[in-house]
């Protein structure tokens, strides 16, 4: 098999195909998730705390000079905490997706299965061979 072939068949697999849609789709979902963190839980939290931002949180290592252009060197963990609160979002929005696939195949799985077309044929031939051993 050629290495063309073989790639091919590779990625024209039907999981790879799933994985690079749920890529996309979860980059979509990340921006959205962090559109929604920053511009909207943050502020009144923020706000609930005394006006605190938390991306504005920092342990400054070296203070910056813009005369020298020396850059800041500081440890950020109020974006930590920022990236945190998103994860948790997103973990429970997953978790909630994930709830409700999980119930609606619950109810597909409880609903009884047709049986299959011979198993229908054997039980009418049963039932007409009772109805004719039953006649009299």
């Amino acid at each position: 098999m050629s290495f063309i072939a073989e790639f091919k068949k590779f990625a024209l697999r039907g999981n790879v195909v799933d994985l690079a849609v749920g890529v996309v789709i979860g980059a979509a979902f990340s921006k959205i998730v962090t559109s929604l963190v920053d511009n909207i839980i943050m502020p009144p939290l923020g706000w609930a705390i005394g006006g605190i931002d938390f991306s504005d949180w920092k342990w400054v290592l070296r203070p910056g000079d813009a005369a020298a252009k020396i850059p800041e060197v500081a440890i950020q963990y109020g974006v930590f905490i920022n990236v945190l609160i998103q994860f948790f979002i997103v973990a429970f929005a997953i978790f909630m997706v994930v709830k409700a696939i999980n119930k609606l195949t619950r109810r597909e799985a409880e609903k009884p299965a047709a049986p299959p077309a011979d198993v229908v044929l054997l039980q009418e031939i049963r039932d007409l061979l009772k109805q004719q051993n039953h006649t009299p």
